[in-house]
């Protein structure tokens, strides 16, 4: 007899994973993140951002960012306020000259294209696209200034290598890496300038964006900002390369966002680097398609494993008519038992679950999370 109600499921208490937060993004913050902001609380909470604690604050997250990426001493690590879709705005105005050329393979790799076109003082962006659970290559193109990758996409659970463009000359290669950073290995020299929001790999809450810049990107910011294009002082990336060399941001930071973030990359570093983070993301990965290989009714999303992402993954469950069951009420089901925010992408409308699985969280704990589903589906398909 099947389950009409996928909330009436109970799964036993031996198989549930020890921490059930499966998001991918805002995901999952370790206790240590939280005892941190307890601890900073009375000294930084309620203080100005001008001031020494909260300055040495972000010299420390800076710090700690350019050892966890081993960048060369001639990159700056800047910040400033909103988030990645801020830093699409704040690259149309400080990054791109005039010419740029965009791979678009999912949801999130569309908006700074989108972006681009939209801003009257830039030509309109080349867009290289390919299908959802596919990644693009990018061309050598005269005239592109700035070449836009996303290192994964976090709506599909693809994830692409950076490769500079063989002769793409003094063009930026410019990276949203807002689910990759953290967890995904990378080279300096591939990339100018490689940004993301902390809600992800470094399970911190949202509000803040960083940008890694190359000394090239930073010739780049300096050059726009000589040419006098009208800029608004909130997205001007040279503001905010002077701010952040002083340690601080244009105006008035998120400091519980920092504090989370200045105790998961100093977790990151101790444990061995992003090395050993990208080790804990590819064991969870590897767990999680292994298993979906070993079902009838369960596919990876992305066909070649070359592409499928070690920090995001989808999973594509078989239609109710095929013998598989609705992937919402699998969701259901995890959520009554306290495994929570493995819900597909909205906008991608496929029937399917997705897995954060970020340095955070314990590959035990996605085994764990492989094992209640069975049960989910097992009671659903009675």
């Amino acid at each position: 007899m099947s389950i009409t109600d996928p909330r009436s499921i109970r799964i036993s208490s031996n198989l549930l994973p020890a921490d059930g937060r499966f998001g991918c993004g805002p995901s999952k913050v370790r206790p240590e993140q939280m005892e941190a902001l307890a601890a900073a609380g009375p000294a930084l909470m309620g203080t100005s951002h001008r001031q020494a604690p909260v300055k040495n604050l972000v010299g420390s997250v800076r710090s700690g960012l350019t050892d966890l990426f081993g960048l060369p001493d001639d990159w700056e690590i800047v910040l400033g306020n909103g988030g990645s879709t801020v830093f699409w705005d704040v690259a149309t105005f400080g990054l791109v000259e005039s010419h740029s050329q965009h791979l678009v393979f999912g949801e999130f790799s569309s908006k700074f294209a989108e972006a681009v076109a939209a801003a009257p003082h830039l030509g309109d962006p080349t867009v290289i696209k390919t299908d959802p659970g596919t990644h693009p290559t990018a061309t050598a193109q005269a005239g592109v200034d700035t070449y836009a990758f996303t290192h994964n996409e976090t709506s599909t659970g693809v994830m692409m290598p950076l490769i500079r463009p063989v002769g793409s000359d003094d063009a930026l290669v410019v990276v949203d890496a807002t689910s990759a950073a953290g967890g995904l290995l990378w080279n300096p020299a591939e990339v100018d300038v490689y940004y993301f929001a902390p809600q992800k790999s470094f399970a911190s809450d949202g509000g803040l964006w960083f940008a890694a810049c190359s000394p090239r990107a930073l010739e780049r910011i300096e050059k726009i900002s000589a040419s006098k294009r009208w800029i608004p002082a909130s997205l001007d990336l040279k503001i905010a390369l002077d701010n952040s060399k002083a340690n601080q941001t244009y105006n008035t930071p998120a400091l519980a966002t920092l504090v989370m973030l200045d105790a998961q990359v100093k977790w990151m570093n101790e444990i061995g680097g992003l090395s050993a983070c990208n080790a804990r993301s590819a064991q969870s990965s590897s767990i999680l398609y292994s298993w979906a290989e070993s079902r009838d009714w369960a596919t990876p999303f992305v066909s070649n494993p070359a592409q499928r992402s070690q920090v995001v993954g989808t999973i594509d469950i078989a239609a109710v008519a095929d013998g598989g069951v609705d992937a919402n009420d699998v969701c259901a089901a995890l959520r009554a038992n306290g495994v929570v925010d493995t819900d597909s992408y909205r906008k991608l409308g496929r029937n399917q679950i997705r897995v954060g699985m970020f340095p955070a969280i314990d590959p035990e704990d996605v085994q764990a999370l492989t094992a209640c589903i069975d049960v989910a589906v097992e009671a659903l398909r009675g």
